[in-house]
């Protein structure tokens, strides 16, 4: 394959542009073909400032509008919503969902794969799960004995994988910008904990772009109540929140060492 293919596998509206806009919009521009995956339509979100929700039909629908919105910003080729329910992924069926996923990469063949961190960034159990079931379809997706007869596509071998990562310095801008970020699960309250900043791999100049990425997230109307602080920031600061992109090597079939990268295709091009 001469075409240079990234896809991002997330778990809801939005993440693709808080989670990885930078890294879209910039190799978009750059005549990489871009997908996105994304599990949910985050149908038990926010909706606007209202203390009620219209429901979560009303709320996905408007959520997924959204999303392709904010595509359409950053450049993506191809957008995919699996339909899985909000704030349960990780009760889905994992073949189903491993097969879905490993369907699309066989179609797509992208070189690069960016997803979540085991972590879910701030423990999000959605986060978790697309983590998981990406993980898994990334070897199903390469392995020729998986899949129904006859098989989804032809086998096809993912070069790298990423997770998202966050240095100290950018959690800390980032929620001084959007809110302590904070998950209630079975009880516990999970929130973020950054690894150490010689753990992050790759790091991501998107400076160039980040224009691009705020018009992505301000697409997100219906979360504008938790947006709001970014309207009021400087130029300055919203350069530092878009203009870099941290990232996790997961595995490399073509290139590794503890030098950080600045190209997730480092290796490839």
């Amino acid at each position: 394959m001469n075409e240079l293919r990234l896809l991002c596998v997330l778990a809801h509206p939005d993440d693709e542009s808080l989670g990885t806009g930078g890294t879209l919009a910039k190799y978009a521009a750059e005549g990489v073909a871009t997908y996105l995956v994304t599990a949910t339509r985050g149908e038990r979100g926010r909706f606007g400032d209202g203390a009620e929700s219209p429901g979560p039909e009303i709320v996905g629908q408007a959520r997924e509008a959204e999303l392709f919105a904010a595509a359409r910003e950053l450049g993506l080729r191809d957008v995919r919503i699996l339909g899985y329910p909000d704030g349960a992924l990780d009760s889905v069926a994992a073949p189903e969902a491993i097969e879905n996923i490993a369907g699309y990469i066989r179609r797509v063949k992208p070189q690069v794969v960016i997803t979540f961190g085991p972590e879910g960034a701030y423990g999000h159990p959605d986060h978790i799960a697309i983590s998981q079931l990406t993980t898994a379809a990334i070897v199903c997706a390469a392995d020729p004995c998986f899949g129904p007869a006859p098989a989804i596509a032809e086998p096809h071998r993912v070069a790298k994988l990423y997770f998202i990562a966050w240095s100290q310095k950018k959690w800390t801008a980032y929620q001084a910008a959007l809110k302590k970020l904070v998950c209630k699960v079975d009880g516990e309250e999970r929130q973020v904990t950054p690894g150490p900043d010689w753990a992050i791999t790759t790091v991501i100049d998107t400076s160039a772009v980040w224009p691009a990425v705020w018009r992505a997230v301000s697409c997100h109307k219906s979360q504008m109540s938790i947006y709001k602080k970014l309207e009021e920031l400087s130029e300055e600061h919203q350069r530092y929140l878009w203009g870099t992109q941290e990232f996790y090597r997961v595995f490399s079939a073509v290139n590794g060492g503890r030098v950080k990268e600045s190209d997730v295709f480092e290796g490839l091009r």
